[in-house]
């Protein structure tokens, strides 16, 4: 029996796991620190899906009516 895909349900936005160059990017325009933003647990069923490792950068873009798309960075912790 296959196992659902938790990204493929309609509620789920889309996650990917960033490249160090993007992160370094983001980091710099926001002046912040891979520890200062918000925190995703790698047992988080969509950080296991995407197979994240502690110390990993996920980028969540969600559609919004307002502005038409919205970007959230999570840094995965053990």
């Amino acid at each position: 029996m296959e196992k659902f895909n938790i990204l493929d349900h309609g509620m789920v936005p889309e996650h990917r796991i960033m490249q160090e160059e993007e992160i370094n990017q983001v980091l710099e325009l926001y002046n912040a620190t891979k520890v200062q933003l918000p925190k995703m647990k790698k047992s988080d069923p969509v950080a296991k899906k995407l197979e994240a490792k502690a110390g990993d950068v996920v980028c969540i873009t969600r559609k919004s009516q307002t502005a038409g798309e919205s970007i959230a960075y999570r840094f995965v912790i053990g």
